[in-house]
């Protein structure tokens, strides 16, 4: 075993370990001796991954995918970071490529279900995900992730079954048991919480992020931003002061927003998001926080604080409104979209549907807002999206202090 090959095996156990930095120093030590070592190309490219670096990761899987063709476990960790990368179109074949080589690779299966179901292709994700619980019928992930497939078909019994499963492998994993009881409430076989788990929407928004923009302007027809930015306008907001996109994703929403703002900070819990967000030069800064971390830190901070398709995923929102009262300046405003509740559902202020966001009362909001100290100065009804061929309702509502 020469140098280079020391350095990665050495790393590759610093790596199993969890001493990340430690790896990635070695494996970066190997490839300055051999830079075309495909095992610490491979090992590197996954670590980069693991640690949010997801293009620098992407490229280095590439060229160890390129220098071994025949090597199965090295194109599945490409094909993996294609699908993250939100290149489905290239991650699925080569997935199924990689098993029709080696059938047994539970983890790819897993991978294949999870891409097809992000490509719209749920039905096609069953078999897949179902292979992936035989094959580690111990693995809370997949199972969690079948409960999803079901759920996104309308399976709701199977779905329920799937995702007490995944409940019960995942005890010593607790942002995976949170997950997993999310979806439980959503599907009505346990009470909902008070809002979406944040490790929950960090995931889903970081695998969401590379097609976020695409998706959402294209099939699901999102305007939101642009609507919530006029009806901003519309009240009065003070133009050229401090404005807060509060769960600012990709930066959708600052696009609209930064025609009315001398200084621009978005705030999101999902770091690719962000990555997305900071491309757009619009920013003048960016902060990973839940919201309601983020905004008792800033009283009396910004002049306007937006938050389009982002109170959706909490249910009880008086800490919200209370949070967003006390960060605004005298003369400010709040501008914020809700799902609507259904046609019916006037038995409780929220309801967390089974698209695993939070559909609230108008009435309900409006009455929070005033007992945050807000005035009510816009209530507007508007199609937030189409979600699976059908509109969206929503409302648009802008607070005055």
């Amino acid at each position: 075993m020469d140098k280079a090959d020391e350095l990665v095996a050495l790393g590759a156990a610093r790596h199993r370990e969890g001493r990340l930095a430690e790896a990635e120093s070695l494996y970066r030590r190997c490839l300055r001796l051999r830079p075309q070592h495909p095992d610490a190309l491979n090992l590197l490219g996954l670590l980069l991954r693991q640690t949010g670096r997801l293009e620098e990761g992407l490229a280095l899987s590439a060229r160890a995918a390129a220098l071994l063709p025949a090597a199965w476990a090295v194109q599945a960790n490409y094909a993996a970071a294609l699908a993250e990368a939100g290149r489905l179109d290239q991650a699925i074949p080569l997935m199924q490529r990689v098993l029709a080589a080696n059938p047994e690779d539970a983890m790819t299966w897993r991978n294949l279900g999870q891409a097809l179901v992000a490509a719209g292709r749920p039905d096609a994700a069953i078999a897949p995900l179902e292979t992936a619980t035989r094959l580690a019928p111990e693995a809370p992930e997949a199972w969690l992730m079948l409960a999803h497939a079901r759920a996104e078909l309308g399976r709701g019994e199977a779905a329920r079954e799937a995702a007490m499963r995944a409940l019960g492998l995942s005890r010593r994993q607790p942002a995976l048991a949170e997950q997993a009881s999310f979806l439980l409430a959503a599907l009505g076989a346990a009470p909902p919480p008070e809002r979406a788990p944040p490790a929950y929407l960090r995931a889903l928004f970081d695998r969401f992020a590379p097609r976020f923009d695409a998706d959402l302007q294209g099939a699901l027809g999102y305007r939101t931003p642009a609507l919530l930015a006029e009806a901003l306008q519309a009240s009065g907001a003070p133009a050229g002061g401090a404005v807060c996109d509060l769960g600012c994703g990709t930066g959708l929403s600052g696009v609209a927003l930064r025609p009315m703002a001398g200084r621009l900070e978005g705030v999101d819990l999902s770091p690719r998001m962000l990555e997305q967000a900071r491309a757009r030069g619009i920013y003048d800064a960016l902060h990973e926080a839940d919201l309601l971390a983020f905004l008792p830190r800033r009283r009396a901070a910004f002049d306007v604080i937006a938050a389009a398709d982002v109170l959706n995923y909490l249910g009880e929102l008086a800490p919200a409104l209370a949070a967003m009262r006390r960060a605004l300046r005298p003369g400010g405003r709040a501008g914020f979209s809700i799902e609507a509740a259904l046609p019916g559902e006037t038995d409780r202020p929220f309801r967390l549907g089974e698209g695993l966001r939070y559909r609230h009362q108008p009435r309900y909001v409006a009455e929070l807002a005033k007992g945050a100290g807000f005035t009510v100065l816009a209530e507007q009804p508007c199609i937030l999206r189409q979600e699976k061929g059908s509109p969206v309702a929503g409302v648009l509502f802008v607070l005055g202090t």
